[in-house]
């Protein structure tokens, strides 16, 4: 099989290095030609996973024309923000029948919508799919064992992608809530970012592990209310990538909390971090997404006055604390 991954950043490269490994063919799309130029000849990607040697059969190009018409798979491993403009500038190189993967956590702020979504306004309907779960990317490109999920619509289809993409050590569960698990991983990055302020301000162990418990049903309250499946947060793009995202230094949306919490600016963490932290913008698609459906989520709140109103870290914690206390669980309909 012949797969082309948009993007050459560490998810892509990670992606594209088990894929070669297991005997397909695959090509990154970079949109910078000295990356791809040295990714080629010295079979490392320096800039996202210095250090991992890329197998031959893992190629980068930068012209999409060349790169596109062969692909038997086309996965988007971008930033969520830039997906649309890069969807559109790659569209009449892609016939729209052609299977789609989406690797892209986050929601679009103008419009609020899904990676899933986005591709779909682009190219019309089509066979999409989504993969998510707690995946370090360094950890993955190292053949460290992981396990994700593939989320998608047609059911045969799936399983197909799922024995085809699966690779020891790359263990792939299925999943027919597309919607859920992309909400999963675009909210758990919010999460993630409070609980880096929360080891930064040196809070504790106790104080992190309710904020994860508070920000999971966070996350439950806007996904069952877009419709996802109550399982999908129990599992790997729920629970398990919550878990990792909140606790793991690698989690660069963790290292902004905890720089916030140690009292550094965001403009300062945002300049320094090398790479793009998906949190920072999709804090304010759900801030809107829950003013919009009249949802509390505290914790986001408390993050997007953090990151844009000056809310010292303290202070929005102060006032987390002081909320009128409740039951752990709303009641149940009779």
């Amino acid at each position: 099989m012949e797969i082309v991954i948009v993007g050459a950043g560490s998810w892509g490269t990670a992606l594209g290095k088990i894929w070669a490994e297991k005997g397909h063919r695959v090509k990154l799309l970079a949109r910078r030609k000295e990356l791809a130029e040295v990714i080629n000849s010295r079979r490392e990607n320096p800039d996202y996973l210095p250090g991992i040697v890329l197998p031959e059969s893992l190629r980068a190009e930068t012209e999409p024309s060349v790169v596109l018409k062969g692909g038997d798979l086309i996965v988007w491993a971008v930033p969520c923000q830039k997906l649309r403009d890069v969807a559109l500038l790659l569209r009449d190189y892609l016939p729209s029948a052609k299977p789609m993967l989406s690797a892209v956590k986050g929601l679009e702020v103008e419009t609020l919508k899904t990676p899933v979504e986005i591709l779909e306004e682009v190219f019309g309907e089509g066979n999409f799919l989504v993969l998510s779960g707690p995946s370090f990317a360094a950890e993955v490109a190292r053949g460290l064992p992981t396990a994700v999920v593939l989320a998608g619509e047609e059911k045969s289809a799936l399983s197909e992608w799922q024995e085809a993409l699966s690779c020891p050590g790359f263990r792939i569960y299925r999943s027919h809530d597309r919607r859920g698990v992309e909400l999963c991983g675009a909210l758990k990055n919010v999460m993630a970012i409070a609980a880096g302020i929360c080891d930064g301000l040196e809070l504790g162990l106790n104080a992190r592990a309710a904020l994860i418990t508070r920000g999971l049903a966070e996350i439950m309250r806007l996904g069952l209310k877009l419709g996802a499946n109550p399982l999908t947060f129990s599992g790997l793009a729920g629970l398990g990538d919550l878990v990792l995202t909140c606790t793991g230094r690698l989690s660069r949306n963790y290292r902004v909390g905890f720089r916030l919490g140690k009292g550094e600016e965001l403009s300062t963490i945002l300049r320094t971090l090398g790479q793009v932290a998906e949190g920072v913008e999709t804090v304010k698609a759900v801030k809107k997404l829950s003013d919009r459906l009249n949802l509390e989520m505290p914790i986001t709140k408390a993050v997007f006055q953090v990151l844009y109103e000056g809310e010292p870290p303290q202070q929005a914690l102060t006032k987390l604390l002081s909320r009128p206390l409740k039951a752990e669980f709303a009641p149940l309909p009779l």
